[in-house]
């Protein structure tokens, strides 16, 4: 339990939210998520499924060792910083989600 625990853990450190990752092939083929996507990095959840947005506007997940996947850039760390300083919040008006 504590193995998968650290692996989850390697994989919300090396794919950060924000990260851009290119499909190279899903084993899942059938969700609409073409090879040669772009997509960006939205969460990593528990069993360590990379939770993406797709540029093509999909949300298909990426699981790491069965899905084959590359990433193309991380986030700036000054992004990430500016992200967890509560001073640089910007209102979201009504609960909505800015894109």
């Amino acid at each position: 339990m504590n193995n998968n625990r650290n692996q989850v853990e390697r994989i919300k450190n090396g794919y950060p939210v924000g990260t851009r990752i290119e499909l190279i092939q899903a084993m899942d083929d059938v969700q609409g998520v073409e090879k040669g996507t772009k997509g960006t990095v939205i969460g990593v959840d528990d069993i360590g499924t990379i939770h993406m947005k797709w540029d093509n506007g999909r949300g298909l997940g990426l699981i790491p060792g069965e899905d084959n996947f590359k990433v193309l850039s991380h986030p700036q760390e000054e992004e990430i910083k500016e992200s967890d300083d509560p001073s640089k919040e910007q209102s979201q008006g009504m609960g909505g989600m800015s894109l």
